[in-house]
């Protein structure tokens, strides 16, 4: 089972926001905007490395940053918690049955280490196939799902109102050029009871800092 604190809402910073959006207006946020990711896939070219995964890479880092995006849900007793380690589950798509398998894979803080785990997750996926999507075992995974077919502008994804999932669930799809630039929508859903508009917009800046260091770094 997944490392976890229990929140106490006495002394929570955002106890008056949480309760309001758990009692009174159960709702989510979510919300699209373009990154730039020029260096990063230039990056990925340069290194003979995946541009996706080195993305979810910075994703599951960046989500694993702060408690506000590790929250979850302990239904058995009714309580806010906060998962130690949040990891991601990506999904491969099957061209002959167009579905996905969900795959899951562990977040390690190292980039190498991560980057070997993810690859070989997906490559057995791609041998396995079916939806096994088994969630009551990986309490502490998110979803991260690339849209390869398309560069949208908006995406919305709904839960059925006042559930209380409060893990993020992020989405993203093809970058295109944009005036000399490759911009790559991203959309990131959370729970209101947990974060609100800024907490939402920091994953992108988040994100664009991530990346900044990670081209300047190197691989």
């Amino acid at each position: 089972m997944a490392d976890y604190r229990i929140v106490d809402l006495n002394t929570y910073y955002r106890r008056g926001v949480f309760r309001h959006f758990t009692e009174d207006c159960k709702c989510s946020t979510s919300m699209t905007a373009r990154i730039d990711v020029t260096a990063l896939v230039e990056r990925s070219r340069k290194t003979g490395t995946k541009f996706y995964l080195n993305f979810l890479y910075l994703l599951s880092k960046v989500l694993n940053s702060r408690d506000d995006y590790r929250m979850g849900y302990l239904w058995q007793t009714d309580q806010l918690i906060c998962y130690d380690v949040i990891n991601p589950t990506q999904y491969v798509f099957d061209e002959e049955t167009e579905t996905c398998t969900p795959v899951y894979t562990c977040y390690y803080a190292d980039y190498g280490t991560f980057y070997r785990h993810a690859l070989e997750d997906l490559e057995r996926a791609k041998e396995t196939g079916g939806y096994a999507l088994d969630a009551a075992n990986h309490p502490n995974w998110f979803d991260a799902s690339y849209i390869s077919w398309l560069s949208y502008d908006a995406l919305n994804i709904e839960l059925p109102d006042g559930y209380p999932y409060y893990i993020p669930i992020v989405n993203w799809g093809r970058y295109r050029e944009e005036g000399g630039r490759l911009m790559m929508p991203v959309t990131v859903r959370l729970n209101h009871a947990v974060a609100d508009g800024y907490l939402v917009a920091n994953v992108y800046r988040l994100l664009e800092r991530e990346m900044a260091t990670f081209c300047e770094q190197g691989c």
